[in-house]
C-alpha cells in the first residue's frame, strides 16, 4: 500500500473554496515519518486519570532528575575548574600570560561552537543517554589529563575537547525533558537541573579549598583538583550508560504499559517525543523562523556576561581578600544563583503566560549591580562584593528562554535544529565575554560592566518582543477554520501474532512541526 509524508499530506490541507466540509480520505504515512511513540499510543483507549498520570510523572522524577542533577553539577564544577585554579597556581605553573588565560575561556566555547549542530545530529540519530555517556567519558579524561599539561598549549588542547563533548549535555537534557514532560512541568524541571549550577560552584569552592591545602611533592593543589573533579565525571559516564533513559518509550524503568501511559501524557505538548528521521524541510523551516533567530540574539547576549564566571576569583581577590577567603567567598554565588533560578521557574510555572515577563524582571538586579560596581567608590569593598553577587541573577532569565523554546517548538528535527542554532549563540556569547577582560581595564574593568549592562537592557526587550509575535500568532490562528488536513492519518502494525492492522494516529505524534499543526500553540 502507498505512503504519503507529512509534507506531501501539508499540500491537502483545507483553505480556500473547498475548505468548507474539511473532509479528506484516510491517508497511511510511513513509521518513519511518525514520532517513535505514534505506535504506542496509535490505539489508545480513553483518557489518562490524573492520579495516574501524576504517578508516572512522580516515577520518571525518581529515576531522571537525580542524574540529570547530578550531571549538571559536575559539568558546570568541571568548566569551573579553571576559574578555580587560576587561585591555586595554575597561571604561575603553567607560564599563562592573561591573554592565555582569557585564550582558554573562549577556546572551549569555541570547540562547543563547531561541534554543537553535529552534536545535535548524533543525538538524533544515536540513543541519547548512550551518547550522552560517551561524551561524559571523553570529558572526564581530558579533564583528568589537564593534570600533566605544562604550558598553554597542552592546556588549549584538553580545553578543546571539553568543548566538544560539552555540546552534548544541555542539548541532550532539553531534548529529554521535551520528551517526559509537559510544557509547564518543563519550565521547572529545566530549572531545577540548571540550578545545579550554583550547588556546583559551592561544591567546587570547598573542593578548592581542600587542595589547597593538600601539600604533596611535584604535584600542585590545581593538579589536584582536576584529577579528583575527572575522576568524579568518569564515575558519572558509567551510570548514564546503564542507568539513563534515551525514550519514555524504552525507558527500563517503566512496564510496557506505563511507557505507553507516558507517552499519552505528553500528548497535549503537541510536540510527540522523537524521530530519528532527519527532515531537510524541518531545518529550512526552522532556519526561516523568526522565533529560532530571536532565542539565538538573546543566548548570545545574555551570556557576554557569562565570562564573570572566570573572573569571580581574580575580581574578588583584588578586592584585598585572601586566597582562602576568596575562594569560600565565590560559594556565594552559588548561593544565589540556587534562590533565583528556583524563585524564577517557579512563579512562571505557576502563573499561565509569563516566562516573558519573569525573564525580563530579573535582568533588573544584574543591570543594577553592572551600573553600581561601575559608580561606588573602590573603597567600598562589600558594596563591591554584594554587586558580584547580583550579577547572577539574569541567568534565571536564560534558564526560563531554554524550557521555553522547547515548548514552542514542534517537529523533532526542528527542535534539534533550534536548540542547535540557539546553543550555538550561547557559545558566541560565552566565547566572547573573555575578551572584555583585558589586563588595561584592571581593577575597576569599567568597559566590560559597560558592557554587561548593555546586555542586560537589550535581553529583557528581546524577551518582551517575542512574546508580542506569539500572542499575535495565537490569535491568528485562533480565528483560522479548523484544519482537518491530519485527522485522518494512519500506520500499519505487525502484531505479536503476525497479523498486520491499520491503526490511527493522532495529529499530536504524526512529527509535526508547530507551523504545521495549527492546532498548536505557543505557551507565553
Amino acid at each position: 500500500m502507498s505512503t504519503e509524508s507529512v509534507s506531501e499530506l501539508a499540500k491537502r490541507r483545507p483553505y480556500g473554496k473547498d475548505s468548507e466540509k474539511g473532509h479528506h480520505d484516510g491517508a497511511a504515512v510511513s513509521t518513519r515519518e511518525v514520532d517513535t511513540g505514534a505506535q504506542l499510543a496509535a490505539g489508545f483507549q480513553g483518557e489518562l486519570e490524573p492520579e495516574e498520570a501524576t504517578r508516572i510523572r512522580r516515577k520518571i522524577d525518581w529515576h531522571i532528575l537525580p542524574l540529570m542533577f547530578l550531571l549538571y553539577w559536575v559539568q558546570f564544577m568541571d568548566k569551573t575548574t579553571l576559574g578555580n585554579s587560576a587561585i591555586l597556581g595554575i597561571e604561575q605553573d603553567t607560564h599563562l600570560t592573561n591573554s592565555e588565560y582569557n585564550w582558554l575561556g573562549t577556546a572551549f566555547y569555541l570547540s562547543y561552537l563547531v561541534f554543537e549542530y553535529p552534536q545535535n545530529l548524533a543525538l538524533q540519530r544515536f540513543p541519547v543517554g548512550k551518547w550522552m555517556s560517551v561524551n561524559i567519558f571523553v570529558w572526564g579524561v581530558a579533564l583528568a589529563c589537564h593534570a600533566a599539561c605544562k604550558n598553554f598549549a597542552g592546556l588549549l588542547v584538553v580545553r578543546l575537547i571539553l568543548g566538544v563533548c560539552e555540546g552534548s549535555i544541555t542539548a541532550g537534557f532539553m531534548i529529554v525533558s521535551s520528551m517526559f514532560y509537559t510544557r509547564n512541568e518543563q519550565t521547572l524541571r529545566v530549572g531545577y537541573w540548571f540550578l545545579m549550577n550554583g550547588t556546583a560552584q559551592i561544591i567546587s569552592g570547598f573542593i578548592s579549598y581542600g587542595a589547597l591545602h593538600i601539600q604533596t611533592k611535584g604535584f600542585r593543589p590545581w593538579q589536584w583538583l582536576m584529577i579528583i573533579t575527572g575522576i568524579i565525571t568518569l564515575a558519572l559516564s558509567v551510570a548514564y550508560w546503564f542507568f539513563f533513559p534515551d525514550s519514555p518509550t524504552n525507558a527500563w524503568f517503566l512496564t510496557k504499559e506505563e511507557r505507553i501511559k507516558a507517552v499519552q501524557r505528553i500528548k497535549g505538548n503537541q510536540t510527540g517525543v522523537e524521530n530519528k528521521h532527519f527532515k531537510m524541510e524541518q531545518l529550512m523551516e526552522a532556519l526561516g523562523d523568526y522565533k529560532t533567530w530571536i532565542f539565538a540574539l538573546f543566548a548570545g547576549l545574555c551570556n557576554v556576561p557569562n565570562s564573570l564566571t572566570n573572573q569571580q576569583q581574580l575580581i574578588i581577590a583584588s578586592f584585598g581578600f585572601t586566597y582562602l577567603q576568596t575562594t569560600l567567598l565565590a560559594c556565594m554565588t552559588g548561593v544565589v544563583e540556587i534562590c533565583t533560578i528556583w524563585s524564577g521557574v517557579t512563579i512562571a510555572a505557576r502563573w499561565a503566560n509569563t516566562r516573558a515577563y519573569v525573564g525580563a524582571v530579573y535582568f533588573i538586579p544584574t543591570l543594577a549591580a553592572a551600573i553600581l560596581i561601575n559608580t561606588l567608590p573602590w573603597k567600598d569593598k562589600t558594596g563591591l562584593l554584594i554587586c558580584i553577587f547580583f550579577a547572577y541573577f539574569n541567568t534565571t532569565s536564560f534558564v526560563i528562554a531554554l524550557a521555553w523554546v522547547g515548548s514552542l517548538t514542534a517537529g523533532h528535527t526542528k527542535k534539534v535544529a533550534t536548540n542547535a542554532i540557539m546553543l550555538s549563540a550561547y557559545c558566541v556569547g560565552n566565547a566572547a565575554g573573555p575578551f572584555m577582560w583585558l589586563e588595561r581595564y584592571k581593577p575597576r574593568n569599567h568597559i566590560p560592566w559597560t558592557i554587561i549592562a548593555v546586555c542586560d537592557v537589550i535581553g529583557p526587550l528581546l524577551l518582551l518582543l517575542l512574546r508580542f509575535l506569539l500572542a499575535r500568532e495565537n490569535r491568528r490562528r485562533d480565528a483560522e477554520p479548523a484544519d482537518e488536513t491530519y485527522e485522518d492519518v494512519y500506520i500499519e502494525r505487525t502484531n505479536e501474532d503476525g497479523t498486520v492492522e491499520q491503526v490511527k494516529v493522532e495529529k499530536e505524534f504524526l512529527d509535526l512541526t508547530d507551523r504545521q499543526n495549527r492546532d498548536f500553540r505557543y505557551v507565553l
